[in-house]
């Protein structure tokens, strides 16, 4: 089992994308009440050699040596990735070792301000960051943001990284009824949309237990109003990832790929089978089978019984 990959998955933007982690969990610079991957333990801007880069680019040689590249290496997890000081060392690397896959690097923004990681994510291909407010009480209600961040510089980071970026910028904004879909925030949001000039805007909610409780998804209709309302070309409302390929080739290791995935993320036992490309049956024995070893533990969310990794050595590729 890998300790920094996780995947590949199908994913809904990317296609097959193999996850690239760099931090801890939960190391993050802002502690979102939405985020699926629990609450945050070290909230900070600090950029730091969190996990040791030898340490990924061997373990992206050895899945390179072993099985199919990926669509996209994505470089996401349970944290904040551009916290890692050598983000930029392993996209080179990557690009070095396999130039006929692409990159693709979740950020939400927070250092975006900083001209020298700016300048590292210059390098990926495909650069997602998200924006999920566009007034500085909504988005220390929502993303909770360490104290060191304020939303103007963010906001002016992206600018400026939209006009020097040469890739592709898809930003997403979460809308969470009761938090950003009042109309003077969505009419804040269009405007800083506006100055930013993304590539693509893909509205998303949330779709599994987040870090509080009783939070409600918007509905799809309400995501195509607010697209619609935007007016923006280039809005659209995020689709259901994609059934894995027949042919995968990707990872045999079932129960490592499983564990590795709900280590940083709960998911159903249809969102496992249609992301790993495996029988519903054969997920359902190994599901049973893990969480009377007690490496996972099962929640019931509107959506259906939702699985997370417990034990922390099923962890180890998150930690």
């Amino acid at each position: 089992m890998y300790q920094y990959l996780f995947g590949p998955v199908p994913s809904r933007r990317l296609g097959m994308s193999l996850g690239v982690d760099l931090v801890p969990h939960k190391v993050c610079s802002f502690n979102c009440v939405y985020c699926e991957c629990g609450k945050t333990t070290r909230l900070t801007v600090a950029r730091d050699a969190y996990v040791p880069a030898a340490e990924v680019s061997a373990e992206l040689e050895h899945y390179l040596a072993h099985h199919r590249a990926p669509d996209f290496f994505t470089f996401s997890g349970a944290g904040e990735p551009t916290l890692h000081s050598q983000l930029g060392e392993i996209l080179t690397f990557i690009r070095r070792r396999a130039p006929e896959a692409r990159t693709a690097v979740i950020t939400n923004a927070s250092l975006l301000d900083d001209p020298q990681v700016r300048a590292e994510l210059a390098t990926a291909d495909v650069v997602m960051p998200s924006l999920d407010a566009a007034t500085e009480r909504t988005f220390r209600r929502l993303d909770r943001p360490s104290p060191r961040v304020r939303l103007a510089p963010l906001i002016e980071g992206l600018v400026a990284f939209r006009d020097a970026f040469a890739g592709q910028m898809w930003l997403e904004v979460v809308i969470l009824p009761g938090y950003n879909d009042h109309p003077e925030e969505l009419a804040a949001l269009r405007a800083a949309l506006e100055r930013i000039r993304a590539d693509r805007i893909q509205l998303n909610t949330l779709d599994r237990p987040g870090t509080e409780v009783d939070l409600q998804p918007a509905s799809r209709a309400q995501l195509e109003q607010i697209a619609a309302d935007w007016g923006l070309e280039n809005a659209h409302v995020v689709a259901a990832a994609p059934a894995a390929p027949a042919d995968a080739g990707y990872r045999a290791d079932g129960d490592a790929a499983l564990l590795a995935t709900l280590a940083r993320r709960p998911c159903t036992a249809d969102d496992l089978a249609r992301l790993l490309g495996l029988p519903e049956g054969e997920v359902a024995e190994r599901l049973a089978a893990l969480e009377a070893a007690g490496q996972i533990t099962a929640v019931a969310q509107e959506r259906g019984l939702f699985y997370q990794a417990t034990d922390r050595a099923a962890r180890g590729g998150a930690e």
